[in-house]
């Protein structure tokens, strides 16, 4: 096998592969040989079948064994040979010309073919003894735990029909269908929604007009879409609703205790604190842990400034890219509603998908060096922590989709090595922990602000993965304002 490079540009590879028509014999001829004691063929006893009539019949189709044979072992070998790293799996080109390949099969030419392929470039890593990062810490108060717990127990309040006008507090069950100059629009019309009055649950204007309504009555409501309003078609827009109220009910009484937490389904009130407090310290801990950990990108993206492969940010930018335009079309919003133009967006998200790609490659070359592993328990915890995310009915076949295919796994396995590097990191370099309050921990950075001027930025910084709820229903949300909230 003769092995020539035939390109050596930046990080761009190509090697020329030959094997001699002889060596190609060889292998042909130990396949055949191998054959004889197996196959079974009219006219001749078991073993005694003459090669050369094996490979009358055989020979073509042991041959592409052979080709295929070569292939799968020598380019692994070849490139590792060579003390490289391809970023991608090479590209193999071969003769296209059906005479040459003939001649290949039958044994009466050299077998060439080429590897193209990039590299991953040498990454020295440096001193980490620079880097100092912030940690925020909000400690979370006892009343943020009674606050939470209020909303729980008020979200779990019964209420009982009631004669009379619905007044602030009460429930109503409403069909509506929302206009926009007389002609209905998508998304704006519902059935049986319940709707408590004063929850702000709906855009400004739309539960006020319903106080003092009795069930059975057919109302007509007006409003105006706020100017943010997530779908771009609506907002600013003044719309009519013609609701229809089926049924008032009053609030039954606000009970916190432990009854309530039983109706949950845990043991006690305290109880249930003790779970609205995890699950408060794990929201703010992870917003801690986001800010942490973009600080430390940040100061690794200062540090390290090579070429990436550009087949790695060709692909990281499609995916950046068709979550922008899902995200678009989600919206209705066009990239002129986002003060920008599409080629503009599309030269930021290239340098967002770079940006992600070395990084990529400076934490790989960390974690590597520091012996950072994903064990297999973790990646079946991390595998049952992301099939909980899909309904009931799908999570089987979600499980059967990732054990079944490796590319997807791998999709879990990433950001798990991702972070455990991390945690590697914040043990190496300086981090001083400093106290602040909510708001101040909540409070948009720069970067975030620009996630708001840009259509999806959000969502494009996220790590690759499927959309866990991308088949459930969705909400009709036209005259809800939490909607817009809910998609930022």
């Amino acid at each position: 096998m003769q092995v020539t490079e035939t390109l050596n540009s930046g990080l761009k590879r190509e090697i020329k592969i030959t094997v001699p028509a002889g060596d190609m014999e060889a292998k042909l001829m130990a396949r055949l040989s191998d054959a004889r004691n197996k196959v079974r063929i009219n006219g001749f006893r078991p073993g005694k079948v003459p090669v050369q009539h094996l490979r009358k019949v055989y020979g073509k189709s042991f041959m592409a064994e052979v080709v295929n044979e070569i292939l799968n072992d020598s380019t692994r070998s070849i490139i590792t040979g060579r003390g490289e790293k391809a970023a991608m799996q090479p590209e193999v080109i071969m003769t296209e010309d059906e005479k040459e390949a003939e001649k290949i099969l039958a044994g009466g030419a050299d077998f060439e073919f080429r590897l193209n392929y990039e590299i991953i470039p040498a990454i020295e890593i440096k001193d980490f003894s620079d880097i100092k990062v912030t940690r925020q810490v909000f400690d979370v108060p006892d009343t943020e735990i009674d606050e939470q717990v209020k909303r729980i127990a008020e979200s779990a309040r019964s209420y009982e029909p009631k004669t009379g006008k619905a007044a602030e507090g009460d429930r109503v069950s409403i069909d509506y269908v929302g206009k926009i100059g007389g002609e209905a629009f998508a998304g704006g019309a519902g059935n049986d929604q319940p709707l408590v009055l004063g929850s702000k649950e709906f855009i400004p204007g739309f539960e006020d007009q319903l106080i003092g309504a009795k069930a059975g009555d057919a109302k007509l409501v007006t409003v105006t879409f706020p100017e943010n309003y997530q779908a771009a078609h609506l907002a600013g827009k003044e719309a009519t609703f013609d609701v229809t109220v089926k049924e008032v009910a009053q609030p039954g009484a606000l009970e916190i205790n432990d009854e309530t937490a039983k109706n949950l389904g845990l043991e006690s009130l305290e109880r249930l604190r003790e779970v609205v407090r995890g699950q408060i310290e794990n929201q703010f801990g992870s917003m801690t842990r986001q800010k942490v950990k973009r600080q430390l990108l940040d100061q690794l993206d200062a540090s390290y400034s090579f070429e990436a492969p550009s087949k790695l940010v060709e692909a990281e930018f499609n995916n950046i890219w068709s979550q922008v335009n899902r995200d678009l079309e989600a919206a209705g919003r066009t990239f002129a509603d986002e003060e920008t133009t599409e080629e503009e967006a599309r030269a930021e998200y290239m340098r967002l998908a770079e940006r992600r790609v070395r990084l990529g490659l400076v934490l790989a070359e960390i974690g590597e060096k520091a012996g950072v592993t994903v064990s297999d328990e973790e990646l079946q915890r991390g595998l049952f922590e992301q099939v909980r995310r899909y309904p009931a009915n799908q999570q089987q076949e979600a499980f059967e989709f990732y054990r079944s295919n490796p590319e997807a796994l791998n999709t879990l396995r990433a950001p798990m090595f991702e972070e455990k590097v991390v945690d590697h990191l914040l043990g190496q370099i300086s981090v001083t922990d400093v106290k602040v309050s909510k708001e101040e921990l909540m409070a948009d950075d720069e970067e975030a602000e620009t996630a708001k001027a840009k259509p999806a930025k959000k969502a494009a910084a996220k790590k690759a993965e499927p959309a866990a709820d991308a088949e459930e229903p969705k909400k009709k949300a036209a005259p809800k304002k939490k909607a817009a909230k809910d998609a930022e």
